[in-house]
């Protein structure tokens, strides 16, 4: 009896285990798809995804430029800045992402450090220093006036990417998490729209960006709103 009554036991033990198992699998597989789906959804769009967020994306704090010189975030209200997150040791991708960049600021041209900025902000500030971001910045034909790429501390680097809502991330390689979008935010420092770097149009992003410094709204459809 008593070896029956174990048998039996062990019988509801896998049968729990199993269970649980598969409610895990099936809620892993719901919270994937879940987040495809989201993906999928912004993916479509053609222009930027509009952020309703009160963030101040542009706080009272002082990050280093590529040539040193300190530079407060908060001192760039005023007009509209695209921002960017790139890392210079980046394999490929951050390249990627430069290059549109590099395409925006052109169909900008002289609107640009005028009407609006560009700011390109190291993921990795443990080996991104103003040296590394001026050589990386001039290897791409991103030394451009107006278009700054900022380090800093870990800690500030942190702090001002929470604003975006987003978050540092290294692997065990070493390689660090790739935030590939772009996200505009008008004079004020406010969250404007947010695009996924490798389908942004940049005619419609420089566009984007010139309707955010002439004060108008942004043109509905594409995503946009």
């Amino acid at each position: 009896m008593k070896t029956s009554a174990m048998h039996s036991l062990r019988n509801v033990w896998l049968i729990s285990e199993g269970l649980a198992l598969t409610i895990l699998i099936v809620f892993g597989c719901a919270v994937t798809l879940i987040g495809c789906r989201q993906q999928a959804e912004v993916r479509r769009e053609h222009g930027g995804s509009a952020v309703r967020d009160a963030s101040d994306c542009l706080p009272d704090i002082t990050l280093v430029d590529q040539y040193g010189r300190k530079v407060s975030l908060a001192s760039l209200k005023g007009k509209p800045v695209l921002f960017d997150f790139i890392y210079t040791t980046c394999p490929g991708p951050c390249l990627l992402l430069t290059a549109r960049m590099k395409k925006i600021a052109d169909r900008l041209g002289s609107k640009l450090g005028t009407d609006a900025r560009i700011v390109s902000i190291t993921v990795d500030p443990e080996h991104d220093h103003p040296e590394q971001l001026r050589s990386y910045a001039s290897a791409q034909g991103a030394d451009i006036n107006g278009w700054l790429f900022l380090t800093g501390t870990p800690k500030q680097i942190d702090y001002v990417m929470a604003r975006f809502k987003l978050f540092r991330h290294h692997e065990a390689d070493g390689t660090v998490d790739h935030f590939l979008l772009f996200c505009l935010v008008d004079a004020n420092g406010r969250p404007l729209l947010q695009y996924l770097g490798e389908d942004a149009q940049p005619e419609r992003v420089a566009s984007d960006v010139e309707r955010a410094a002439a004060h108008k709204p942004m043109a509905v459809g594409d995503g946009a709103t």
